[in-house]
């Protein structure tokens, strides 16, 4: 599924224009984004967590040439599924 199908399927179910749910979920997934570069946890009851993780330095190797080189530290996030989305 791609951002113009859950455009297609909010338009749908609430009966308004596919440009009003196309902005509707832009700002939706803007609102998320925002939330997740400032480290908050999003929850969603019935569908799950996403949740800003801190990511360890390590030490990665170039496959082609063998070359051993740094991974910085850095942030990643995880989602955790809700018990509904998981039955």
């Amino acid at each position: 599924m791609i951002k113009l199908d859950i455009v297609n399927k909010v338009a749908d179910k609430t009966g308004v224009a596919k440009i009003k749910a196309e902005v509707a979920v832009d700002a939706l997934f803007n609102a998320m984004k925002e939330a997740m570069q400032r480290g908050e946890r999003i929850e969603l009851r019935g569908f799950g967590v996403f949740v800003v993780k801190p990511r360890k330095r390590g030490i990665g190797r170039n496959p082609r040439t063998g070359e051993v080189t740094d991974i910085p530290p850095g942030k990643t996030i995880r989602f955790k599924p809700g018990k509904e989305l998981q039955q």
